[in-house]
């Protein structure tokens, strides 16, 4: 599967240059420029072991990993899909299917850096909460997003090129497109009230959209929804708006409670398209927030929704939820699930929305599962591998805060690495590739070829939550000799956890396994066939969001910096 496979990262830090090869033995000469191949990835969480699929089942979530804020628009019989990308370039991964259940990555919305700015970011600043829509009037997709401004981009074909943004002048966050039948356009945002009457509280705004123009219509904007649900319960945070228009009423489906414990969906309808809205006696039509905290395959903070009619005819709504590991850690991030929606009454419904989420689903009739095969994205256990020789990288792998070609080049041995004077600890742009952490339990590993010139330089493989919470675990140098190093940065607070004295050829493999909430990290001098432990195990907790913040899971890296802080002891 070219662009989205899942594999076991072991790394292997190729610590040479690419230099030319020695007529007398064939190896390449070292270099501070590091060489990294041979990643390996393979996840192997016992809710899939436990939980086989049988005929006509599939898995959900189907996007594993940091998905978060999931939009959906339907073209005749395509459905594309986008998600929050925070600090990650590219940005607002793209995926297509045509069937709700088994998708391919087609590129990335913003895929230029001039169209996405975020080079002094935090891992969870940057971009998010994107909308994708398609308005057959003009025949056009629209993407519209927030990072230091609210602006659309917009494209004939998803698969790109996407235009360069086009700002808007308004304030608020989760800004949303709705193509009327009569040809208008809306957008619908979270923003501030005039004046706050409680911590959360928040509005939903409306504009009219001027389509031919791309532009606001001046003194068109509207607050359709004070505060929320139940405004004298002082409802938190209503935001991620969507409207759509069903049997000729127009609903209006928002996010309310924080993305967190409280998080849920919920919904409006009106006569007209500016309201007055009225809120459904049932909401909130999907939350997992009254469940047992100790359930079964925990599913939680569901919510951060859109609707889309499926190829049977039925309505389907995907958004975020996170699967937290044993010791109620959120390591994978928030991922993008889907589930049925009986719009068969005068409100939508999430289909057992509100009772806990099982891991799999029944097929939509007549879909077959292919999800692993022919290029489509796999879901449940599974690996993959890469030498990182190809001249385009899967879509697996990001940069953060910086595209990676802009600090790295493919060989014909593997990616090499241009150290620059930023470390993990600054929100600045990183001299790395990064990829999602997929299962709870995994490994990742590469091949190294490495150099480093003195303490100042490192290379290695990293795992990143935050600029101030992470594992470094790669090779410096002490006076004149290389060591290998691990450092835990928690919360800002940085510390050797362990380090030695490297006999070492230039060559290494490292690898991080872990299982439930405990992280080992291992090395290998003879390519690969012995691991040696490095270190105690660490716990996963500065991975998680209920320790570090933020929105991001945690992300597994091939890294360098020529500005080290993990001095060994």
């Amino acid at each position: 599967m070219n662009h989205i496979k899942i594999f076991v990262l072991t790394a292997f830090v190729f610590l040479l240059p690419i230099g030319v090869w020695s007529k007398k033995n064939g190896t390449v000469k070292p270099s501070d420029k590091p060489i990294f191949t041979n990643v390996e990835y393979f996840g192997e969480d016992s809710v899939y072991i436990n939980n086989p699929l049988g005929e006509g089942e599939f898995y959900n979530p189907i996007l594993q990993g940091c998905y978060p804020d999931p939009s959906i628009c339907r073209k005749g019989g395509d459905y594309y899909l986008v998600c929050s990308s925070f600090a990650m370039m590219p940005g607002a991964p793209i995926f297509h299917s045509k069937d709700l259940v088994n998708w391919r990555q087609i590129g990335h919305v913003l895929s230029r850096p001039s169209q996405l700015h975020v080079s002094d970011r935090g891992t969870s600043g940057g971009m998010m909460a994107p909308a994708i829509s398609y308005n057959p009037d003009n025949d056009m997709f629209y993407m519209i997003t927030t990072v230091h401004c609210n602006f659309i981009v917009k494209a004939k074909n998803p698969a790109g090129p996407w235009s360069d943004p086009i700002p808007l002048k308004f304030n608020g966050i989760d800004p949303s497109l709705f193509f009327d039948d009569d040809g208008k356009a809306y957008i619908v945002h979270n923003d501030a009230p005039r004046k706050g009457l409680w911590k959360g509280h928040r509005t939903i705004k409306m504009w009219e959209y001027d389509v031919e123009n791309d532009c606001l219509v001046p003194g068109s904007d509207h607050v359709i929804v004070n505060g929320g649900t139940k405004f004298h319960k002082k409802p938190y945070w209503v935001e991620a708006p969507h409207i759509y228009k069903h049997n000729g009423k127009y609903y209006l489906m928002c996010a309310e409670g924080g993305t967190g414990e409280n998080h849920s969906e919920v919904v409006f309808m009106s006569d007209k398209v500016y309201g007055p809205y009225i809120e459904a006696p049932s909401n909130p039509i999907l939350s997992q927030r009254y469940l047992d905290p100790k359930r079964k395959n925990k599913v939680d903070w569901a919510g951060h929704s859109d609707i889309v009619e499926g190829p049977d005819g039925k309505f389907y709504g995907v958004f975020l939820a996170i699967r937290p590991n044993v010791n109620d850690r959120t390591v994978t991030g928030r991922e993008t699930f889907l589930l049925p929606v009986d719009w068969s009454g005068k409100w939508p419904v999430f289909e057992n929305g509100l009772i806990p989420i099982e891991p799999i689903l029944k097929l939509p009739q007549g879909v077959r599962n292919l999800t692993g095969k022919n290029g489509f994205i796999p879901q449940g256990n599974f690996g993959y591998k890469d030498n990182l020789t190809a001249d385009t990288l899967d879509y697996r792998w990001f940069g953060l805060r910086i595209p990676i070609d802009s600090v790295a080049r493919t060989t014909k041995r593997g990616l090499q690495f241009m150290p620059n004077e930023f470390n993990i600890t600054h929100d600045r742009p990183l001299s790395g590739a990064w990829t999602r952490q997929i299962h709870t339990d995994f490994s990742f590993s590469a091949e190294m070829a490495y150099l480093p010139r003195n303490e100042k330089d490192l290379a290695g493989i990293a795992c990143i939550q935050s600029s101030k919470c992470n594992y470094v675990f790669g090779v410096t140098c002490k006076g004149k000799e290389y060591w290998l190093v691990l450092q835990r940065n928690a919360k800002g607070n940085g510390n050797i956890v362990a380090s030695h004295p490297l006999e070492y050829n230039a060559r290494i493999n490292l690898k991080v396994s872990a299982h439930n909430d405990e992280y080992q990290f291992s090395y290998s001098l003879d390519g690969g066939k012995t691991y040696i432990d490095f270190g105690k195990p660490q716990s996963g907790d500065i991975l998680s969001t209920d320790v570090a913040g933020g929105f991001v899971g945690n992300m597994l890296g091939l890294y360098s910096t020529a500005n080290n802080n993990a001095i060994p002891k």
